[in-house]
């Protein structure tokens, strides 16, 4: 990684100061700041910063990894959710990472820029106006495995990185995201020779971050079963694992969508209550599931 002190000072204040240009109606980020330089590619992160808010304040912040198999993907697919959190008091963040058929990367890589990005924030928290202690991780599907991984999985590091830096998240919010790596899990053929050390179910402990799991029981990549087994694990680890199950709902079901998003509202809505009872949020939700069935 190689970053300029000053540049990036200088494009931190300017992201803040030119966030009053965005709608707070609008969707498109507050501004967008390097975070990783990695084989001549510039990973962004696309973020959403409350109304009024300064680089002086310790905001709570929540960093979204979009989904696609750890091959393809948006940051777009999370501007919703962080355009909402944003509202609600957050510094809401939609990463960038490179994936299979843009940069040619394996799922590996995926994981070491989520590492990077939650790294980068918390490091640079005193520019950004975010509290180091209240950081968030969120994704869906490959974007849930990759959130969840910055919160169990050990290895996957840059090793220019200073470690002494946690990447680790203090919250994760998870959208049918890919727990399971192993031989009967998802993607296993293209992790199968570090399968248990990339494999989050497989990496529980003590230490892991109390979690929000959203997931539609007609889901034909991540079975019910495999999500209970991960808050039994996290149970019997000490840990707290709210599972949120949807019936009839296939993968991919919490998607914002104009005119149909009824499960995007109540997820939303969900996430919420539970950042409120991490003392991220204040208050009751905002939002209203005024979605069309």
């Amino acid at each position: 990684m190689r970053h300029k002190p000053y540049a990036l000072l200088v494009t931190v204040v300017t992201l803040f100061a030119a966030g009053t240009l965005a709608s707070a109606a609008d969707d498109s980020p507050d501004g967008q700041v390097v975070y990783k330089t990695v084989d001549n590619v510039k990973l962004q992160l696309h973020i959403f910063k409350p109304a009024n808010h300064k680089t002086t304040d310790k905001r709570p912040a929540i960093v979204f990894f979009f989904g696609g198999g750890w091959v393809g993907g948006s940051p777009s697919q999370f501007y919703p959710h962080c355009r909402y959190l944003a509202s609600r008091g957050m510094v809401a963040i939609s990463a960038e990472y490179r994936v299979k058929n843009q940069h040619g990367t394996t799922p590996y890589e995926c994981v070491k820029d989520g590492k990077s990005a939650i790294r980068w924030v918390r490091m640079h928290a005193p520019e950004l106006g975010i509290d180091p202690d209240r950081i968030a991780a969120g994704g869906g599907s490959a974007g849930g495995h990759i959130a969840a991984a910055t919160g169990t999985v050990k290895k996957f590091e840059e090793p220019s990185e200073d470690k002494s830096i946690s990447c680790k998240p203090n919250a994760m919010v998870l959208f049918n995201p890919v727990f399971d790596n192993g031989p009967e899990g998802y993607g296993h053929d293209r992790v199968k020779e570090h399968w248990q050390d990339f494999s989050p179910m497989h990496n529980i402990d003590k230490d892991t971050p109390p979690t929000i799991v959203f997931l539609g029981t007609q889901d034909k990549l991540i079975p019910v079963s495999t999500a209970q087994k991960y808050k039994d694990l996290m149970t019997q680890a000490g840990r707290r694992c709210d599972l949120h199950l949807y019936e009839g709902q296939p993968h991919g079901f919490f998607n914002y969508r104009d005119g149909k998003s009824t499960y995007y509202y109540q997820t939303v809505i969900e996430a919420d209550k539970f950042l409120t009872s991490l003392g991220y949020l204040k208050g009751e939700p905002t939002m209203k599931n005024e979605a069309r069935q």
